[in-house]
Order: C-alpha cells, then sequence, then structure tokens
C-alpha cells in the first residue's frame, strides 16, 4: 500500500511550511519527494540538516551523488535515480558515465572504488566486503570520507524507502532503467 503523498504548502503544519519555502528559495521548487517527507517536519528537517552537513564534508559533489546514484540503483528507486541522475549531471558527469556508475563500472578507479563500495552497502544491509573497504581506502579515501559514505547511503536508504512507499510523481526528467539501457 503506497501511503505517501505530497503535502501541499496548505495541508503542512508551521514547520513543514518554512522548510518547505526555504526548499523552494533554494531549488526553484519543493520535489515531491520533499512534500511527502515533510508530513513529518521531523524528518524533513533533519534529513535536510543531516545532507547540507555531509556535501560539506571529505567527498566532492560528484562523489556525493556517485554514492546516491549507487545505493538508488540497488534499490531501484525511480525517483531518486531520476533526481541523481540530472544532480550528477549539473555537477558535471555525462549521462554515460550516470549510467557506468549505476552498473559498477566506472572507468576511473578512485570513483569505481567509492561505487563499489556504496553498492555493497546498500545490497548488504551495511556491511561491504573488505575487499571492498580495502579497495577504498587504498584508492586514497580518508577514515572521515569511509563513515561519509555510510551515512550518505543511509539518507539516500531513506529517501529510496520513502518513494517505494509513496504515491507521487516523479518530478525530474525520468532515468532509464539499466535493463532498458542494456535492451536499447
Amino acid at each position: 500500500m503506497e501511503i505517501l503523498k505530497p503535502l501541499s504548502l496548505e495541508e503542512a503544519n508551521t514547520n513543514a511550511q518554512v522548510i518547505f519555502n526555504n526548499v523552494k528559495s533554494k531549488v526553484g521548487m519543493l520535489p515531491n519527494l520533499y512534500a511527502a517527507m515533510g508530513v513529518s517536519d521531523k524528518l524533513l528537517g533533519g534529513f535536510l540538516g543531516f545532507t547540507e552537513t555531509l556535501k560539506s564534508g571529505e567527498l566532492s559533489a560528484k562523489e556525493y551523488e556517485a554514492v546516491a546514484l549507487a545505493t538508488s540503483q540497488v534499490n531501484a528507486c525511480g525517483y531518486c535515480l531520476s533526481a541523481h541522475t540530472a544532480i550528477g549531471k549539473m555537477n558535471g558527469f555525462s549521462e554515460e558515465e550516470t549510467l557506468d556508475i549505476r552498473n559498477n563500472a566506472v572507468a576511473d578507479s578512485k570513483l569505481n572504488a567509492l561505487v563499489l563500495l556504496a553498492s555493497e552497502l546498500a545490497d548488504k544491509k551495511g556491511k561491504a566486503s573488505d575487499e571492498a573497504i580495502t579497495n577504498f581506502f587504498e584508492a586514497g579515501y580518508s577514515k572521515a570520507a569511509f563513515v561519509e559514505v555510510l551515512g550518505i547511503v543511509s539518507l539516500t536508504i531513506i529517501t529510496n524507502t520513502v518513494f517505494l512507499n509513496g504515491d507521487f510523481e516523479i518530478d525530474f526528467p525520468k532515468a532509464k532503467f539499466i535493463e532498458e539501457v542494456q535492451e536499447a
């Protein structure tokens, strides 16, 4: 049963209204995902605050989006794949590079180590293999980056789960599922 629907500004409580207006002023729109999360201003506010904090961390904007794409691919979240493909492109990825990330086949070895780690964390309920972790550190990432990847994967799983339990349209250009691209 899909129970989460986007709230209108009028339906949201006062705290959520403030968050909605802040998001809209920053990005020019209120994504349906955030409007659905706004049923709890605590969830949405905490999520946005934690996201902003992690985006100022060890990873670049492109690396952040690569983690979000890899995680969303594992969880087959059409909304988050679409959003992070669009944001990834705004941060310098080509369409082909976003597909390579989703296929765990990135040409850049450092970025690929990051993507493989994120994919395993999402796929194996938070426990990546020793090999994926070793490759991540050998690629030059720090322990701080490691724990931040844990946070980004966790945040992305929240949004994946909201969409998968939601009833709302994808309001970004729709990303194709890997299977559609491979069949073409």
